[in-house]
């Protein structure tokens, strides 16, 4: 399986996309180390799986798609118009990292937890250290919105994108209008 790529342009910055042909994989901050691409235009990864002779058109194509579905996304969210993500991911890492990125797609939009909220809630209470590693290992930032947990005094800690971002995605969530009662339900548009 290949690895693919899009760049794209945020208000927050460049934003490379990766998608392993099945699901989105990760997500960076700023340029990568291989190079500039075109943004919004989909390669695949440099090195990744060039051993291989033919790499099927399904998986070029769920690629595509992906990486488009995430673009869209993520675009949709820095207008203010989505709050749930709905792309097909796959980050890998730990069970213990799993239960905190679950635990972090349950934080609402808008608001924020501490570490040691989080721990408690995977049902390790006494492990805040050990979530804001993992927190750190997020993959998925924005997607799996790591940016949301805070440090137990209300202050806010590291980011992978730099803390200057942490605060805008705060700060465009906070100043996001709720929705009124008679526009369609969250689960009609997922958004």
């Amino acid at each position: 399986m290949g690895l693919y790529r899009k760049k794209i342009t945020t208000p927050c910055g460049l934003l490379t996309l990766l998608c392993d042909g099945r699901a989105l994989v990760a997500i960076r901050f700023g340029r990568e180390a291989d190079g500039e691409a075109t943004t919004g235009t989909m390669q695949a990864c440099p090195g990744a799986e060039t051993r291989k002779k033919e790499i099927p058109a399904q998986e070029v194509q769920t690629a595509q798609e992906v990486l488009a579905q995430a673009a869209r996304e993520i675009g949709e969210y820095f207008e203010g118009e989505r709050r749930v993500f709905t792309v097909p991911t796959a980050a890998a890492g730990t069970p213990f990292q799993q239960a905190v990125w679950n635990a972090l797609k349950k934080i609402p939009y808008g608001e924020t937890r501490s570490y040691g909220e989080i721990a408690r809630q995977i049902g390790h209470p006494r492990a805040s250290r050990a979530v804001g590693q993992a927190n750190n290992r997020n993959p998925l930032p924005i997607v799996v919105p790591c940016h949301r947990v805070i440090g137990a005094s209300g202050a806010l800690t590291g980011y992978a994108g730099g803390l200057d971002i942490k605060v805008r995605l705060l700060e465009l969530e906070r100043h996001t209008p709720r929705r009124h009662s008679c526009s369609a339900p969250e689960n009609a548009s997922n958004r």
